[in-house]
């Protein structure tokens, strides 16, 4: 019989949710043996719970969620939306601006291929959470991605995103607070990077969705409120904020510069009618989280779970010769840095899968992130601080005589 193929528009695309390292190890899971996973984040897999008034929204107005929503979502949810973007400092975004999504993965899809044709480029971070640069592939684009600064805490490296722009760069994407580092980006750099979008005219995409998980006191500035004459598409959501992401519930904003976007904007409106709507029962809970923020914040506070958590992370790869991180300041990320001449890592795919096969932990390994060098991988700080302690024990005992061959 006739070979059944994928499509050629996969043929490049890559999103490291499955591969070597996973499969292996739920070969391990199958034959009995207890694998502590620090590869997704997924805080409902961590004993993490909703806020009661997120539970009780959903419950109280799940009889009135049986059929479809506008196609971009119930307009109470969208005003909240709305109102939230405003105490953001972002102007001018109305009802008709918001999207609802199932999931800011599902909005990122859709923007890139209303977007791009092939041979536009776009300007994605490396590291970066890596739908972004399969997504931009997948719509025909061509991802360019820009470094950034480990030794400038993992902000976006100026002069690079500068020297990649090209006549044919349409948009800037930036991740803040980042996945996977954990960084939270300041005002100055933000201002650089409106300055570039603007001397450019290119469209800004701004994932936002951990700009509620912040530590150490920081806060969160949305470039969208710099930018008021530049079109800009800022992205959020509450699968992590509130540890709903099965909920699959997130949303993206429109603002700036409408009126040079209108053609843009039509395809967005075309394929947002074509998925009919986002989760009806999930939008019903959007008023109620962006109302009820009081156990975000505790997670992050000391004591809290996240904060302790990170605390657990930072002191483990301190204890261990040969590697070193920047402490992430948001999120429940973090990216350490193994010395690769040490090590003798040429192969960081290999690193995790012998990590894994040695000490039954779960990572992710960097270049799953589209980062260019194999000396970082990423740990999720979800679970518990004791099981933290314990993955970085391992940690240590595998690095102590590991050389790749």
């Amino acid at each position: 019989m006739r070979e059944i193929r994928k499509s050629e528009k996969l043929n490049g695309v890559s999103y490291d949710v499955r591969g070597p390292v996973l499969d292996a190890a739920m070969k391990l899971e199958a034959e009995g043996e207890k694998i502590l996973k620090l590869n997704v984040g997924n805080p409902g897999a961590f004993a993490f719970n909703a806020p009661d008034s997120v539970l009780h929204a959903v419950s109280d107005n799940i009889i009135r969620s049986q059929g479809y929503s506008d196609s971009k979502g119930q307009i109470d949810g969208r005003e909240a939306i709305a109102a939230y973007a405003k105490e953001k400092g972002i102007e001018g975004v109305r009802v008709e601006d918001v999207y609802t999504g199932n999931g800011v993965s599902e909005l990122i899809m859709t923007c890139m291929q209303a977007l791009l044709n092939p041979g536009d480029e776009i300007l994605i971070p490396a590291p970066d959470y890596p739908l972004w640069t399969g997504a931009a592939k997948l719509a025909g684009g061509t991802p360019v991605h820009y470094i950034c600064d480990e030794s400038s805490d993992w902000m976006p490296d100026m002069a690079d995103m500068r020297s990649k722009v090209t006549a044919k760069t349409k948009a800037i994407v930036i991740i803040n607070p980042n996945n996977p580092t954990g960084a939270i980006y300041g005002v100055d750099i933000l201002q650089q990077i409106v300055d570039l979008a603007r001397e450019h005219d290119l469209i800004i995409f701004s994932d936002e969705i951990y700009d509620r998980l912040l530590m150490d006191g920081l806060t969160h500035t949305s470039i969208a409120s710099l930018a008021p004459d530049l079109f800009v598409v800022t992205m959020n959501g509450l699968s992590k904020s509130h540890m709903i992401a099965g909920f699959r519930i997130g949303w993206m904003c429109l603002s700036g510069n409408k009126a040079i976007a209108q053609d843009y904007i039509a395809g967005l409106n075309l394929l947002s009618s074509m998925r009919l709507c986002s989760n009806v029962p999930a939008q019903s809970v959007i008023t109620a989280a962006l109302n009820d923020r009081k156990e975000t914040v505790a997670y992050c506070q000391p004591g809290g779970r996240l904060y302790e958590q990170r605390k657990a992370v930072v002191e483990g790869v301190k204890a261990i010769d040969g590697m070193s991180m920047v402490t992430p300041r948001a999120a429940f990320y973090s990216f350490p840095k193994l010395d690769a001449k040490r090590f003798n890592i040429t192969d960081d795919e290999k690193f995790a899968l012998d990590f894994l096969r040695e000490k039954h932990v779960l990572i992710v390994n960097g270049r799953g992130f589209n980062w260019p060098t194999p000396d970082h991988f990423r740990i999720v700080y979800l679970p518990q601080a004791e099981l933290l302690t314990e993955a970085m024990l391992r940690l240590k005992e595998f690095l102590a005589d590991y050389r790749q061959a």
